[in-house]
C-alpha cells in the first residue's frame, strides 16, 4: 500500500488530536509514551494547535504524518528540534549538556491495522530525510522502552544504534529505556 508522508500544520490539529488521543488509547501505550489519555484528553483546542504547528513556524515540534489512498492518517511521529544552544548553569550556551546538534524523536504511533506494512518504516525515512535537510542535526536519537523488543529491533534494522545511555522510564522509574541514534550520513 502507498502511504503520504507529510508534516503537519496547524490547520491539521483536529486531526492531530484524533490520532494521538488514539496511540494513547492504544494496548501498547504503556510502554510507548509517557503521557495518558486522560491527561491528553482534555487539553484545549488551542494547546493542539500549538502541537500541530511545526518549528519553522514558532511551534515547539514538527510532526510527520503518513496517510493512506483514502486520506486516512495512519502513522505518527514527532520531532523535537535540539540542534539550537541552551543556555546551561554557567551560560555557555551548550546545547543540552555538549550532546551533539539532534533531532529528538518522540510520540512514534502506527494504527494497529497498518503494522507490519511497512509504512512505519516510510515514516521514519521521511523524518530523518526532513532532519538532515532542514535542520544541522549531526543525529537523530530515540528513547526506547526495555520491554518493547519489537521496537527495538526495528530502530536497529533503519540504522538506530544504542548509545550506552539509558534513563528511568518517568511514569515507572523502575524501569528502563536505552537511547537510540542514527548518524548522519
Amino acid at each position: 500500500m502507498g502511504y503520504e508522508i507529510r508534516t503537519v500544520g496547524a490547520e491539521d490539529w483536529a486531526e492531530l488530536k484524533e490520532l494521538r488521543l488514539a496511540a494513547l488509547r492504544d494496548p501498547v501505550a504503556r510502554v510507548a509514551f509517557v503521557d495518558t489519555f486522560e491527561r491528553q484528553a482534555v487539553r484545549s483546542d488551542a494547546f493542539w494547535r500549538g502541537r500541530a504547528t511545526p518549528i519553522a513556524e514558532g511551534g515547539d515540534a514538527t510532526s510527520l504524518i503518513a496517510s493512506g489512498p483514502d486520506g486516512t492518517w495512519v502513522a505518527m511521529l514527532v520531532l523535537l528540534d535540539e540542534t539550537g544552544p541552551s543556555i546551561t548553569a554557567d551560560g555557555d550556551g551548550s546545547a543540552d549538556g555538549g550532546a551533539p546538534p539532534q533531532i529528538h524523536v518522540v510520540s512514534v504511533y502506527v494504527r494497529p491495522g497498518h503494522r507490519g506494512t511497512g509504512v512505519a518504516e516510510q515514516l521514519f525515512r521521511g523524518a530523518t530525510a526532513w532532519a538532515w535537510e532542514h535542520t544541522k542535526a549531526e543525529r537523530v536519537r530515540l528513547w526506547v522502552h526495555g520491554d518493547n523488543p519489537r521496537a527495538q529491533a526495528f530502530y536497529r534494522r533503519l540504522g538506530f544504534v544504542r548509545t550506552g545511555a539509558t534513563m528511568a522510564f518517568p511514569p515507572i522509574p523502575e524501569e528502563t529505556e536505552y537511547e537510540m541514534v542514527l548518524l548522519r550520513p
